[in-house]
């Protein structure tokens, strides 16, 4: 039979090993009065160490049963519990440091922090729906946050089967976890470019590229704040009329398409070395070191600000920018077009917005532009004409 049970001391008669009997202990052949007082049980990597036969002859009859059925684990028995969930998410942790943005690994760390107060080291083969499920829906946090630490969990889980850890039959089913999201409260065109004129009033003098970031925000509705903000001097094209992003949320990296008025703009500021900053402040601020770049969230302060002064309220730089910007054009714009020009499931490589597409964007972002307002030809034939409203 596979496996035994076993003793490190010697007949202190003869100096013999002793046998197990299997069934009392384990005796000297030649002095049967002469037993072993400590036990351990060998079985297929496992090494236990018992001071009661009985307990280790339990062991032993049950890893035989574990075997037969299939289940048999050596790691669920060593004793630095390899199978342990913090032990595990955390490998897993230091794996996703490497790979993925800061915000989202703070994230996880997050809901990784909890799963470990709440299960701490258990053997994860031992977690399944019930226990996922009382542990979700114990935790005090909003619908959409419950739904993003059932999210992490389950690439967690998911890298456990990569690794090779847990066989795919092992993964838990994870129960549905709903949300809905909150609307983000827009704004109209001539809101947005009073916005706008605020902020260009209270911050154009301290540095003009706050009241620039923002506006093109509102214009070149394919970028996020974040991607704007962490824009670099290399990712610029003038040559072509591109703002480059290399590592944008949709994982791919997207070429924007920028107008003439911009390029012009652009070219006005000195040369500067391409690994830095675009967005970098010049010093006009206490507290502030020249050259530093913007925070994350450097723009969303200055919409505050200037939304404030005007006395708006509950609108976000998100919302009163890009969703905005996008909203409006549902009037003169196709559905098609402005997807185009959010570049959503769109920019699959760089060489189509180059070569194909551009002049088309081009055409969008014209008509996104603050201030100005959309007015489609008497027989709505044409695409839409530009009035300004500056003056």
């Amino acid at each position: 039979m596979l496996g035994g049970i076993y003793s490190d001391q010697r007949c202190p008669v003869c100096g013999g090993k002793f046998v197990n009997d299997g069934k009392k202990g384990l005796f000297c052949i030649e002095h049967p009065k002469a037993a072993a007082t400590r036990f351990s049980v060998r079985f297929k990597g496992v090494h236990n160490r018992f001071d009661n036969y009985d307990e280790a002859h339990q062991c032993l009859e049950g890893l035989r049963f574990k075997y037969r059925e299939g289940s048999f684990d050596a790691r669920d028995y060593k004793k630095d519990n390899p199978l342990g969930l913090e032990t595990l998410i955390n490998k897993w942790l230091a794996v996703k440091k490497e790979t993925i943005k800061t915000k989202s690994y703070n994230n996880l760390k997050n809901y990784a922090g909890r799963a470990i107060t709440s299960f701490g080291n258990k053997n994860i083969k031992e977690i399944g729906y019930a226990e996922i499920e009382d542990f979700l829906f114990s935790q005090k946090v909003s619908d959409k946050t419950r739904a993003n630490i059932k999210s992490g969990l389950h690439d967690f889980w998911g890298w456990l089967i990569k690794r090779k850890i847990l066989k795919r039959w092992q993964m838990p089913e994870f129960p549905a976890c709903k949300f809905e999201l909150g609307y983000r409260k827009i704004i109209d065109k001539n809101t947005q470019w009073n916005i706008l004129e605020e902020i260009k009033k209270i911050s154009y003098h301290i540095n003009p590229k706050i009241y620039l970031g923002i506006k093109w925000l509102c214009t070149y509705i394919s970028v996020r704040p974040g991607e704007m903000v962490k824009l670099k001097e290399g990712d610029i094209d003038l040559g072509n009329g591109y703002l480059l992003f290399p590592h944008p949320k949709e994982k791919r990296p997207k070429a924007v398409p920028i107008l003439d008025e911009d390029i012009e703009i652009l070219r006005s500021f000195p040369p500067a070395i391409p690994s830095i900053s675009f967005f970098r402040h010049t010093g006009g601020l206490q507290g502030v070191l020249e050259g530093e770049p913007f925070g994350e969230k450097y723009f969303y302060k200055w919409w505050v600000k200037a939304c404030n002064n005007l006395g708006i309220e509950g609108v976000d730089l998100y919302g009163g920018t890009r969703h905005s910007s996008a909203r409006a054009l549902r009037k003169h714009r196709t559905p098609e077009e402005i997807k185009r020009a959010t570049m959503h499931s769109t920019n699959k490589a760089f060489e189509r917005y180059f070569q194909i597409e551009a002049d088309d964007i081009r055409e969008v972002y014209q008509d996104s532009i603050p201030g100005k307002k959309l007015v489609k030809n008497p027989d709505h034939s044409l695409p839409a004409k530009v009035l300004n409203l500056k003056g």
